[in-house]
């Protein structure tokens, strides 16, 4: 009897260690993928462009994000006026800005931005969404 309960505990632990390998493997293998930040641009029609593995770098912005969304083959263009603290997207691709009308509005993360866009800091895995909408 004690030699079957010594497989049978063995094999217990066998299929419990390839479960844990089974499931650890896309956590690590997750962990070694390259920081990476994730941008929509939602033109308020029914129309999206989705970047959604920009290279994500330490002092990031959302500003930065969106240049890097402009070098991407299928890129969005963008136009700004100010600098810093100051800066204020005008226009997203052929869409400006139309004051009391819709506008660019972007949150991060599904939060509403409270400052500037070109000095809005990014994080690792961040999801920013630009929406041409009225302000609410």
């Amino acid at each position: 009897m004690s030699g079957i309960s010594t497989q049978l505990t063995l094999s217990r632990r066998g299929v419990l260690g390839l479960l844990l390998l089974l499931f650890a493997a896309p956590v690590l293998a997750a962990d070694d993928a390259p920081p990476t930040v994730k941008v929509v641009i939602d033109y308020g029609d029914g129309v999206q462009k989705h970047f959604t593995a920009l290279p994500w770098r330490e002092g990031m912005t959302v500003r930065d994000a969106l240049h890097a969304a402009q070098k991407h083959p299928r890129g969005v263009k963008f136009q700004e006026r100010g600098s810093g603290a100051t800066a204020f997207l005008t226009q997203l691709d052929n869409l400006k800005n139309e004051g009391g009308g819709r506008n660019w509005i972007y949150r991060v993360n599904d939060q509403l931005a409270d400052r500037s866009f070109a000095v809005f800091p990014l994080q690792v895995g961040d999801a920013v969404l630009w929406k041409f909408e009225k302000s609410r």
